[in-house]
């Protein structure tokens, strides 16, 4: 692995698609308050700092997962998988704007809030864009079809009771015309007809691409 990787460890089958820092013209609003606050030596801690933590900060997309490195003394790594995320946004501040970054933010299923930010990013749209994509790579088509066939199933359930409610209606009235001396055969020609529906008989190719 790159050794600018080497704190990233990754699955076999796992491959880096995007890795980048903060966008260096981020460091302009430290600068700006900086320099002057250097010539009393306050502003040189300040510097020196956001300069390490912009050098520090690494952020890399994955085909499987999102990481998060920071830290200047220690390190500290953060990873959310694909397929617990549950919301992407990104914002841009004036400069951010002016200048091409800003940050992506990252929630997760029953998280509260934010879990994890891409801050002062280049680009900050593509990657909410090349994220959501991974995101629905991710479900796959399995949802989908999961999803349509469970529908299915209530659907054929719905038909099947009121096939049967239909039926009995029927075969109550038949019997006010005259006594039924075989009783039983209309509740069995009811059951028969309505478990005659199958999932055949609304099949459709659940992996078909909806157009």
């Amino acid at each position: 692995m790159n050794a600018e990787f080497d704190w990233l460890t990754l699955d076999d089958d796992e491959e880096v698609l995007w890795a980048d820092t903060p966008h260096p013209y981020s460091l302009v609003p430290s600068f700006i308050v900086g320099v002057p606050l250097s010539l009393v030596l306050v502003g040189i801690p300040l510097l020196v700092g956001s300069y390490l933590s912009h050098k520090n900060t690494n952020y890399v997309v994955t085909s499987d997962a999102l990481y998060r490195k920071s830290g200047v003394l220690s390190r500290s790594v953060q990873r959310i998988e694909f397929d617990k995320v549950q919301d992407t946004s990104y914002s841009q501040t004036f400069l951010g704007a002016q200048f091409g970054y800003g940050s992506v933010n990252i929630s997760t299923a029953g998280g509260s809030g934010i879990e994890m930010s891409f801050q002062n990013v280049a680009e900050p749209q593509s990657l909410q864009s090349l994220i959501n994509e991974r995101i629905k790579r991710r479900a796959g088509p399995e949802t989908d079809a999961e999803g349509k066939a469970a529908v299915l199933d209530d659907i054929l359930t719905e038909l099947r009771a009121i096939r049967r409610a239909v039926e009995g209606d029927e075969g109550a009235a038949a019997g006010d015309d005259g006594p039924d001396e075989g009783g039983t055969d209309s509740d069995s020609d009811a059951d028969a007809s309505a478990d005659a529906l199958e999932p055949s008989d609304f099949e459709f190719d659940a992996t078909t691409d909806e157009r």
